[in-house]
């Protein structure tokens, strides 16, 4: 009897140790913390890769999404034809006020320009977004050459001088289409990828972060609110596309600042929604359609400037010149009106102004606030469709 007691005892401890051997088997296989030994005093535990990319080494693989949409980014050439004149004056400004721009009496030549620069698939029937200065004008002969090979001509649907956008059709089906981004979501620092087509090597793709959102006074577009970045942008990037980490396009790569022509960490990106409304526009109306309250010529409000006005803050936009005919003349606004709100936000330059009025809905009615003297006033304007003789001038 004692035997088989002892048998019993030892077949149940046997089974006991088995089940604790067993779970820490399964916790060691299925944890992920770090073990204690290989981290360092002072480093924090690496954090996951962004979604859908690996992590290698501790930093992020973007190797899966660049496969996933270089696709969608194209080549682009433009030619057009450009008439010069055979005058050795022709640089002299003396000369060009006297004998016209083109200076005919000498004769001239028709030269042939070409402008190259990427563009980005944005629909499966062959809609393409780039940028306007690579097109140059409605007269060019564009040729889009895709990601396999193929070169077909387009057609130019429409163009944005303000924001720098245009907008091709190519004959084609079953594109692969870049997928559309959400901008107004991006947040300083955020990786993001630049693909084009610099010096003519396609399909190039550079890693950067987001170094500034709504950057104005660029000097690049009357429109601007641009994504800055230090993903390497240069000659030929202009029209490529701005990606996120998941592969979406948020942004039109545009222009870079540089001392040297060529990369310098400084790169402006035309944002994704600001690229996709003017698309819509031109597709619906041919035109981009904008507010308008009269042409204003206005300039910063410095603290010497506020000083001088008798203005307690160095917060708004003062309007220097303004045509009489206008909707903001005829609402009561005047030069030496000292903007500071419209809508009841904070207007802090004339970058900002000019994009909230240009925002405004067609035929709306805009409430404008402004220190006269002093004193505070209240006008409200109407907003008309803007047109080439009425956008607001800006001070550069």
């Amino acid at each position: 009897m004692k035997r088989l007691l002892f048998a019993v005892f030892a077949i149940s401890v046997g089974f006991a140790a088995g089940l604790v051997v067993t779970g820490r088997l399964h916790i060691a296989q299925t944890s992920t913390a770090t073990p204690i030994a290989d981290q360092q005093p002072g480093t924090a535990t690496p954090q996951a890769a962004p979604t859908g990319n690996r992590s290698v080494g501790g930093f992020p693989d973007f190797s899966g999404v660049a496969a996933g949409t270089v696709g969608s980014v194209t080549n682009i050439s433009s030619q057009q034809v450009v008439r010069t004149s055979n005058s050795p004056f022709a640089n002299d400004p003396f000369f060009r006020y006297f004998f016209g721009e083109d200076g005919e009496m000498f004769g001239g030549r028709d030269r042939r320009e070409t402008s190259l620069g990427s563009g980005v698939v944005v629909s499966a029937d062959g809609y393409v977004l780039t940028n306007n200065h690579v097109v140059g004008d409605n007269t060019a002969e564009i040729t889009v050459a895709l990601a396999d090979k193929r070169e077909m001509r387009a057609k130019v649907v429409g163009t944005d001088p303000l924001t720098d956008i245009a907008l091709l059709k190519i004959n084609a089906a079953g594109l692969a289409a870049m997928p559309w981004g959400d901008s107004s979501k991006l947040r300083v620092a955020e990786w993001v990828l630049a693909i084009g087509n610099p010096f003519q090597l396609n399909q190039t793709v550079t890693l950067g972060i987001v170094s500034a959102i709504g950057r104005t006074n660029v000097g690049v577009a009357a429109y601007e609110d641009f994504i800055q970045t230090d993903a390497a942008i240069n000659p030929g990037n202009s029209g490529g596309a701005l990606i996120n980490a998941r592969g979406e396009l948020i942004g039109i790569n545009t222009a870079i600042y540089s001392q040297t022509g060529g990369y310098q960490g400084v790169g402006f990106a035309v944002p994704s929604n600001l690229a996709r409304r003017v698309m819509n526009d031109l597709i619906k109306y041919g035109a981009v359609r904008r507010g308008s309250i009269g042409s204003l010529e206005v300039m910063p409000l410095t603290s010497r400037v506020a000083e001088q006005l008798g203005v307690s803050t160095d917060k708004g936009v003062m309007v220097n010149r303004m045509t009489r005919n206008s909707p903001a003349y005829d609402a009561g606004v005047r030069p030496g009106d000292v903007i500071v709100t419209l809508n009841g936000r904070d207007v802090t330059d004339d970058a900002q102004l000019l994009r909230m009025v240009a925002d405004a809905p067609v035929g709306s009615t805009i409430s404008i606030g402004a220190i006269r003297e002093g004193k505070r006033v209240e006008f409200r304007v109407q907003v008309q469709q803007m047109s080439t003789g009425n956008r607001p001038a800006r001070r550069r």
